[in-house]
């Protein structure tokens, strides 16, 4: 198979493009072409392992692939390869932070993408507890980055876990390949003309050393520090408009008043209070998220590999990777994540029949703290709720009484009620701060403390390559067959708090363990003359101790009339089982209880609760009825009580989608310098892994009213904070949805050496059956380009590089705010030159050049210009 793959490999015909920017492989290229690439066409095709975990040409994938080489990078204005990510055609970018961003296909994204893989060398480096990856953290460098390989889309049947979305592959650089010392560093500038801070600077300094020891032994280190003042968040949307609408109490004068990014003001930080004969919702004062947040992050990472080769067809490999960073986190809260560790030991095996892995990933939280908590608890902490309600209605009721207007006495009595209220800036504040960082209870503090731990292992074998080598006749020369099997199990050292045992008969505090195992089969065959049609069937198993067998097939063909036109068409399914955090999350959060969806952990909760959806209209009614209609609360809350619904929802399930794509890749024009690729594909979902709120009902003792209490005896409960259990449940929609679109992408290389590129991409919400308003939302533009132009030596060894990305507006669904993303464009820049004999690069670039500050979702930070300069040796 290998043979005819390589066979059409030389016959194909690539260029690049701003979206999935390709050359041939540094191995090859140095094999069949000078360096000096601006005199020839490219005339090599890629290869790619990602799409079916064989060797195959990029041109006859059976699924959508892109692929983004080192020369790419070279030539990409963004600067890191993995912000040059957000270039490649089908790929969303969101950005929570300057050192953190999170990469997602095809729709339904969040800010915890555990629906899309990343993984390095085929290591998965997510951070376990959390479920993905933090950013490119634990990858490589881009000293140390050979290509990626991205696949849009569904890849649940080969690689299982949190593939439903894609996943996008890292591979590094092999010592025995790419020996010889390397030095990178950048200083830049960014904040420039931001109202909330001055010009911050930037800076990166990478190394990486690699050097053969012998035929048989080679070895590589890497080191990398990153030092910047993260981007920040501001978005003043108002949460609670009509909080007090029923009083005529609107915009500054709303004493419940909650914006996005202020915290300690939210929902379980209000009261009612009855002044004047009326009830009005009034919230703590709360903190903006920049006082609470130190924005300097650092990032410290490391990785050392020793790689041994005992013949020329097999090499094991150990490889160590760490990291510790200081950088911002969004999940439903916004987190400051500091001194957080990370670290990973992988063995690896490659031969032409087995491949097989094993490593062992360790997470430490360090000193990260809950943003939210942290305001909540500094308001808190200064005037408990009690004390601050009775000062703001003491105030209240003496200034009315001075005749002051209704809206004025509200101003007045904050303004009483937060006397000596810490004051951000002070030593005080700072101090009270850092204590409660430390703090691991969110009803108290805000410290999040976890330790958990991913162990995983896998083996893949080439069983028709084994039964072809020496010649053997065990399987036809046309058929092909690939089988895997891998287990994973998660381990966390509960803290009390975050997590906890919940298995009976178990310590709370006793290592948790959550596994899986699965394995899957894949058959293929090359048929018709000169092989044009290529069938694959795969079939995948996995097994979870609280879930039955689920099973994922994918069906794919190739028609290739000739070399350079290739038809594709698949079909597949995929499951997803909960994360770690989904299934035993245990959060006290600010007085809300955020409890994982396994019945081990909610037992007994979702039967007895109602949804706070119907609790907020019902007691907004209620205050309606009171203050409008001149009802006693008694009889309001008697004639409100038919709003109030009960949970409808139950014990988590594992997601699904069914997903089927139809593509065409060609490469035209003579010389083959064009290449042309589209695709189509409709998705259909069901079982999405979301959160819903839900309070359960207390008697006046504190314990859950009994099953058959009467409506009356429920409303009333639920009508006042101290009679109510609140919780945060993850659970799954009911939900069915269809989503559908597709791309187009057009890779030019021009004679003389420029290369140009443009795509385009198209992401539609179908339709939605039964919609509940649960269902992880879309936030996906509908629409999205890029356009690139670069030249590696336009005059002299100097170079440039553009690209232009936009994106529609778009409407962003999420626990923490709801709305419209504004539309955006980013122009990012790049000169570039070459010394070639002492090997130095130079590079000027910007990413946003034209510093237009946007957010790619609510919520999130403001993202403007970041300017660098880059020098580079030995690479």
């Amino acid at each position: 198979m290998k043979h005819s793959l390589r066979g059409t490999c030389r016959r194909a015909l690539v260029g690049l493009t701003a979206t999935a920017a390709t050359v041939a492989s540094p191995a090859l290229a140095q094999q069949v072409a000078p360096p000096d690439t601006t005199r020839r066409p490219v005339m090599l095709g890629e290869v790619v392992v990602a799409a079916s975990k064989v060797e195959e040409s990029i041109l006859q994938s059976p699924v959508t692939v892109e692929k983004l080489t080192a020369r790419a990078l070279r030539l990409s204005p963004a600067p890191s390869f993995f912000d040059a990510l957000e270039q490649v055609k089908g790929v969303q970018v969101l950005t929570p932070s300057l050192g953190f961003k999170v990469l997602n296909a095809r729709g339904f994204a969040n800010t915890t993408n555990v629906r899309f893989a990343q993984l390095v060398d085929g290591i998965d480096n997510q951070a376990p507890h959390i479920g993905g990856p933090i950013g490119n953290v634990l990858g490589p460098s881009d000293l140390d980055i050979k290509s990626v390989e991205i696949v849009p889309g569904t890849a649940a049947a080969l690689y299982g876990l949190n593939a439903l979305n894609g996943l996008a592959n890292f591979s590094t650089r092999n010592p025995f390949l790419s020996e010889g010392l390397s030095l990178q560093q950048k200083v830049g500038v960014n904040h420039v003309n931001d109202a909330n801070t001055g010009t911050r600077p930037y800076a990166e300094t990478s190394l990486r050393y690699a050097r053969v020891l012998g035929p048989k032994w080679a070895f590589k280190v890497n080191g990398t520090y990153l030092r910047g003042y993260d981007w920040m968040a501001t978005d003043p949307t108002e949460l609670n408009p009509n909080g007090n609408a029923s009083t005529g109490l609107l915009g500054p004068e709303n004493p419940a008043r909650d914006p996005v990014s202020s915290y300690g003001n939210e929902s379980s930080n209000r009261s009612t209070l009855t002044l004047g004969g009326k009830s009005y919702q009034v919230a703590r004062t709360g903190y903006l998220e920049r006082d609470v947040v130190d924005y300097h992050l650092q990032t410290l990472k490391y990785d050392a590999a020793l790689h041994y080769k005992p013949n020329t067809r097999t090499e094991l490999a150990y490889t160590y990777r760490g990291a510790r960073f200081d950088n911002v986190y969004q999940r439903s809260n916004r987190f400051q994540l500091a001194d957080y560790r990370l670290q990973q030991h992988a063995l690896q095996l490659t031969t032409p029949v087995v491949q097989a892995r094993a490593y062992f990933t360790q997470e430490n939280t360090g000193k990260s703290y809950n943003l939210r908590s942290a305001a909540e608890n500094l308001d808190r902490s200064f005037k408990p709720d009690n004390a601050w309600n009775a000062d703001y209605t003491a105030e209240w009721n003496r200034a009315v009484g001075q005749g002051q207007p209704v809206a004025a006495a509200h101003a007045a009595a904050r303004a009483f009620a937060d006397t000596g209220r810490l004051q951000p800036g002070t030593s005080a504040f700072r101090q009270r701060l850092n204590a409660l960082a430390d703090i691991n209870n969110w009803d108290q503090g805000a410290a999040l403390r976890v330790r958990a731990d991913l162990l995983h292992a896998e083996v893949q074998a080439n069983l028709g390559a084994s039964l072809r080598q020496g010649g053997g006749k065990g399987l036809p020369v046309w058929a092909d067959v690939l089988v895997g099997a891998d287990h994973r199990t998660y381990f966390v050292q509960p803290d009390g708090n975050y997590f906890i045992n919940p298995n009976p008969g178990r310590d709370q505090f006793s290592t948790l363990a959550y596994g899986k195992t699965g394995g899957f089969a894949q058959v293929g065959a090359r048929l018709l003359p000169g092989e044009k049609l290529r069938l694959t069937a795969t079939l995948r198993a996995d097994k979870n101790r609280y879930f039955s067998t689920r099973f994922n097939p994918r069906l794919t063909a190739v028609y290739s009339p000739t070399a350079r036109h290739n038809f594709r068409l698949s079909y597949q399914s995929g499951y997803r089982f909960p994360s770690l955090f989904e299934g035993f999350s245990n959060v006290n959060s600010g007085q809300v209880k955020r409890i994982g969806g396994l019945r081990v952990m909610s037992d007994g909760v979702f039967e007895n609760s109602y949804l706070r959806s119907s609790i907020e209209a019902f007691n907004a009614a209620v205050t309606q009825a009171v203050n409008t209609g001149g009802l006693s609360r008694s009889l309001a809350v008697a004639a409100s009580q038919n709003l109030l619904t009960r949970t409808p929802y139950t014990y988590l399930r594992p997601e699904f989608v069914r997903s089927w794509e139809v593509g065409y890749k060609a490469a035209a024009l003579p010389g083959g310098r064009l290449l042309a690729d589209v695709d189509f594909y409709y998705n259909t979902y069901r079982d999405f892994i979301a959160q819903v709120e839900a309070y359960v009902p207390l008697a006046p003792d504190g314990q859950p009213l009994p099953a058959g209490a009467s409506p009356n005896a429920v409303a009333t409960a639920l009508n006042a904070r101290a009679t109510q259990a609140r919780y945060r449940l993850w659970t799954n929609s009911r939900s069915r949805v269809y989503n559908y679109g597709g791309s187009l992408g057009l890779r030019y290389d021009v004679p003389g050496g420029l290369l140009a590129g443009a795509s385009t991409t198209y992401a539609r919400l179908a339709r939605t059956e039964a919609a509940d308003g649960l269902e992880a939302g879309f936030n996906t533009p509908r629409w999205s380009y890029n356009l690139n132009l670069a030249h590696e030596n336009v005059y002299r060894h100097l170079g440039f590089g553009l690209n232009y990305r936009w994106q529609t507006s778009y409407f962003s669904e999420t626990f923490l705010v709801s709305g419209t993303v504004p539309a955006y464009g980013t122009l990012d820049a790049q000169l570039s030159y070459h010394l070639p004999a002492p090997n130095l690069r130079l590079k000027f670039g910007a990413s946003n050049v034209l510093n237009h500050y946007y957010v790619s979702y609510l919520g999130g930070p403001s993202v403007g210009g970041l300017y660098y300069a880059q020098v580079t040796y030995g690479l």
